[in-house]
């Protein structure tokens, strides 16, 4: 995607940004969207460690962009970072998601971090789970996108990852047999991030299931 396009497509995320800002539509752009994926064993092994808002348990995450009409979301998902128009995003899976909003006085971050989103569509998935490898995984989208717009210091938190079953030294069986299919090393105790743990920042405000009744 070329410079003169971002361009044009951040002064159309301010411009849409402001208007929708005023308004009491039930979804904004930058609004956060989390889903329990229940994709098996794996997504499991995923849930069992990250437990999130009110004790739920989410296996992913993406952030909404509205441009006229249109609702999408972008998110890290399959093979690559993608925007996904939004009926598509609720079908992967039967739960209802979770919809969150940044507090006010962080507001002002969203039209940069929806750029940057917009500026890596198509980086392959990080099927390895490790941050800062050039690949991006759901939450590590999230957290990029708002660390670049905060001047590049971090804005949700990094903590060290596990892929052990919870009060156990053992590595959970899904994910032994995941990391030995990619012929990888487990990654226990790396810096990431996890949906779960951006549902329990301080710096949103998860508004309820979506949408909302």
């Amino acid at each position: 995607m070329n410079i003169r396009k971002l361009w044009f497509i951040l002064i159309t995320i301010w411009v849409n940004f402001d208007a929708i800002s005023q308004t009491e539509n039930p979804i904004e752009t930058g609004d956060f969207l989390f889903l329990d994926l229940d994709c098996g064993p794996l997504c499991d092994a995923i849930e069992s460690v990250t437990v999130g808002y009110e004790g739920n348990h989410f296996s992913h995450v993406g952030l909404v962009f509205k441009r006229n009409d249109s609702v999408f979301v972008l998110e890290a998902i399959g093979n690559s970072v993608r925007l996904t128009g939004l009926p598509a995003f609720l079908k992967y899976s039967f739960k209802p998601a979770y919809h969150a909003r940044l507090k006010k006085n962080y507001r002002s971050l969203i039209p940069k971090a929806i750029l940057f989103s917009l500026s890596i569509l198509g980086y392959p998935y990080d099927d390895a789970f490790v941050y800062d490898n050039g690949k991006y995984y759901c939450s590590e989208l999230i957290y990029d996108a708002f660390k670049e717009a905060n001047g590049g210091k971090p804005f949700f938190k990094l903590q060290p990852m596990t892929y052990k079953k919870p009060g156990s030294e053992e590595f959970d069986p899904a994910w032994v047999s995941y990391f030995d299919k990619l012929g990888l090393e487990i990654p226990e105790g790396k810096p990431g991030c996890n949906p779960g743990g951006i549902s329990l920042s301080e710096k949103i405000d998860v508004l309820g299931i979506f949408p909302g009744k």
